[in-house]
């Protein structure tokens, strides 16, 4: 699972989601990714399994890259705790993903190989995805909102 190795502080706020993503948004190592279409936090155990349903798929051939780390840590507070007592402890990591992020790259298999790959791995995440090649983000950003 990834998790930064250490981080400056070990709680943070929840933040904000709005707005296209302006970083990353191009495809930069593969010829085939996966864009979010919307806003979402992406579990370090989602994007684990969307990595194996892809490598499964493609068995030896191809390389893949993963655009997204999860280094927002979020807390959770017991069941049936009451209110106060400051804030719970770190539960799991998460990606912040904004619109237009590009979450995984694909290159060195076929076409079609590519796409089926990418497909599975969507299904394996919290969020409305769509595949686009090189050429398709090549002019701007990949959400079309």
């Amino acid at each position: 699972m990834l998790m930064p190795k250490r981080v400056k502080r070990r709680k943070q706020f929840r933040g904000r989601m709005t707005g296209k993503a302006t970083r990353g948004n191009k495809i930069s190592y593969g010829e085939y990714g996966i864009v979010a279409l919307e806003p979402a936090w992406i579990k370090s155990n989602q994007i684990e399994a969307a990595r194996i349903a892809m490598t499964r798929y493609i068995k030896r051939g191809g390389k893949v890259w993963i655009k997204i780390f999860p280094d927002k840590p979020v807390t959770a507070k017991p069941a049936e705790t009451r209110m106060g007592s400051g804030k719970g402890t770190l539960e799991y990591w998460v990606a912040v993903v904004k619109p237009g992020r590009v979450l995984f790259e694909i290159s060195g298999v076929a076409e079609e190989t590519a796409k089926e790959a990418l497909r599975l791995a969507t299904h394996k995440l919290p969020v409305k995805c769509k595949i686009v090649s090189r050429a398709d983000l090549e002019g701007g950003a990949g959400c079309e909102d």
